[in-house]
């Protein structure tokens, strides 16, 4: 258990941007979920304009650090060549 101030501070702060960044990961397979089942239903249409808001999260994310910048870069030249 921490005992200096700063450190209680710290262990809270952490705990408040682990949340953070865990409900926006979720949110990001929610919607990796959701085009993989718009293309497997052979929506194409929907799933154009589904993918433009993939790219912002996962921009958004990589941009906040929560995913790796390569990594972002990599589900979307993926996503992209799925739907083509």
């Amino acid at each position: 258990m921490p005992r200096r101030r700063t450190s209680l501070k710290r262990k809270r702060v952490d705990k408040k941007r682990r949340l953070h960044n865990l409900k926006i990961k979720q949110e990001l397979k929610k919607g990796l979920k959701k085009f993989q089942a718009l293309l497997s239903t052979k929506n194409i249409n929907e799933a154009k304009a589904y993918l433009g808001k993939i790219f912002s999260k996962l921009d958004k994310a990589a941009k906040k650090r929560i995913i790796h910048p390569n990594t972002a870069r990599r589900k979307k030249s993926r996503l992209a060549k799925r739907l083509k």
